[in-house]
């Protein structure tokens, strides 16, 4: 799911490109995208793009006459722009957006169609879309603390509620929690305040960071390879590679739809997490340390090779 980089990337190569410009034609291709009815989608065709911004993860245009298009790509929806009057046939088209510029076309990659489209008219109207989750580029180190310590849960868990923090997601907490050197089961309101100033740090820089290199990437093209998995992240998406700060193969519990890496070294103290299912397997059998995993050959290769695991 596109995270706070990757849709603040979306806005500015949007905006180079559809801010001010008349939204000439909606194109709908999936009836499972558009979620709203009142008003009526074609109500804002044929109006100018006053503003681009976002809501936690979703995008949001405003349009003349108080109108907002607001878009949740989900997991596996993406914006690719295209010349005028683009084709809108293949089976993972949602929408086109006709442009006197070019085409925009919303796609989404998967069959289960959670990516959403509504159309709401009154600023007020957008409320319902704000999780309240704190934005943390523009948060001091008290707000911060303040929602970290909301609830208790694990730093993980924290981190991606956005009901807590704004456009976190799975990768790039993941990122957040390395460079921090904590782990990702420890409970939020159990942790030091020297603890919170190394992840508050972490968070600024990793997003910041991450803001930077994707818009040296994109420069002026448009975000055509806009993932989750990148070869320049620490952990994420790099189970059984060598973590790059201290060269321990990184691990992963993986639970409902999303999988959580780590490095043990540098995080967990050398500690293996248990992964439910597996460890469960595997009982007394199962590796606490690092030294255990790699002194076990099979059970070595039996961990690293484990498929898709519920924790």
């Amino acid at each position: 799911m596109p995270e706070l980089p990757d849709i603040t990337i979306y806005i500015e190569s949007l905006e180079s490109r559809i801010a001010d410009q008349r939204l000439e034609k909606i194109r709908i291709a999936s009836p499972f995208l558009l979620r709203s009815f009142d008003p009526p989608i074609d109500e804002a065709e044929d109006k100018q793009v006053l503003r681009l911004h976002r809501i936690g993860k979703q995008l949001v245009w405003q349009l003349e006459h108080e109108l907002f298009l607001v878009f949740h790509l989900m997991i596996a929806g993406r914006f690719h722009w295209k010349s005028r009057g683009a084709k809108i046939g293949g089976k993972f088209n949602l929408a086109a957006f006709d442009f006197p510029n070019g085409t925009l076309l919303m796609t989404e990659a998967s069959t289960k169609k959670r990516a959403s489209l509504h159309l709401v008219k009154g600023e007020s109207s957008l409320a319902g879309f704000d999780r309240g989750g704190l934005e943390v580029l523009d948060a001091s180190i008290e707000q911060f603390r303040e929602a970290l310590v909301k609830e208790n849960h694990t730093l993980k868990r924290t981190l991606t509620d956005p009901r807590l923090f704004s456009a976190i997601g799975n990768a790039y907490s993941d990122e957040i929690l390395h460079r921090a050197r904590l782990s990702p089961v420890r409970l939020s309101q159990k942790i030091s305040d020297q603890e919170i100033t190394r992840l508050y740090a972490a968070t600024q820089e990793t997003l910041r960071e991450w803001i930077g290199r994707l818009r040296t990437q994109t420069a002026s093209s448009f975000p055509e390879k806009v993932t989750a998995f990148r070869p320049e992240m620490a952990v994420h998406g790099k189970f059984k590679q060598p973590c790059p700060a201290c060269g321990t193969t990184v691990q992963r519990i993986v639970y409902a739809e999303n999988e959580c890496n780590y490095c043990p070294r540098c995080q967990t103290e050398g500690k293996i997490l248990a992964d439910r299912s597996l460890s469960r397997l595997l009982k007394g059998d199962w590796p606490k340390t690092i030294e255990e995993l790699e002194g076990n050959p099979a059970l070595n290769k039996s961990v690293r090779s484990s498929g898709p695991t519920r924790c």
